[in-house]
């Protein structure tokens, strides 16, 4: 998985932040499955994750924005935005959309994101998030998982922190779109 770089240059004094994209998976060939349609809320998260600002944890586990770097968007609304276009590559369900879409749907995907940031001590970017998967109409959690990824990140810079966690969330997304497209 690829992190996109978007260039927002700066010309003069000071340099830009880079700002960086997270990758959907691609595409799939598979079709067919489950004929269900999923709404996908924005997840949540603590204060520091709400912003675009890339988390560096410390090991006596204080947080600290990392310098040099920033999403393209709100944290939120980035991992929801890639989760619903991950689904939607799979090619397995009927729709994916977001609340206020106005579009009936059979479950919601409710998720937390419950680390998004890079571990200082161990070197790794970590993505933890917890999903349930809730059925429209009775409010009925169906299923509920954590999935979490780790992947070592060569030094504690905003361009190897970015791409480290946008592999992580892909390993997340991998095992996130299987677990939704299995659920009954």
């Amino acid at each position: 998985f690829a992190c996109l770089l978007v260039a927002l240059g700066g010309c003069g004094g000071g340099s830009a932040p880079l700002t960086f994209d997270l990758a959907a998976l691609p595409p799939s060939s598979r079709t067919g499955g489950a004929a269900r349609a999923i709404m996908v809320s924005e997840p949540v998260g603590l204060q520091p994750l709400e912003a675009d600002r890339i988390i560096v944890r410390e090991p006596g586990g204080s947080l600290s924005f990392l310098g040099g770097g920033q999403w393209a968007d709100r944290l939120p609304r980035l991992i929801q935005t890639r989760l619903i276009q991950s689904l939607e590559n799979s090619g397995r369900l009927r729709s994916v959309t977001r609340p206020g879409d106005k579009v009936v749907s059979d479950y919601q995907l409710v998720s937390e994101i419950r680390e998004f940031d890079i571990q200082a001590g161990s070197g790794e970017a970590v993505v933890d998030l917890s999903a349930k998967l809730v059925a429209e109409g009775t409010g009925r959690v169906v299923n509920a998982r954590i999935f979490t990824a780790r992947v070592p990140v060569g030094k504690v810079d905003a361009r190897s922190a970015a791409v480290g966690l946008d592999a992580a969330l892909g390993q997340v997304l991998v095992d996130l779109v299987r677990w939704v497209n299995m659920a009954r």
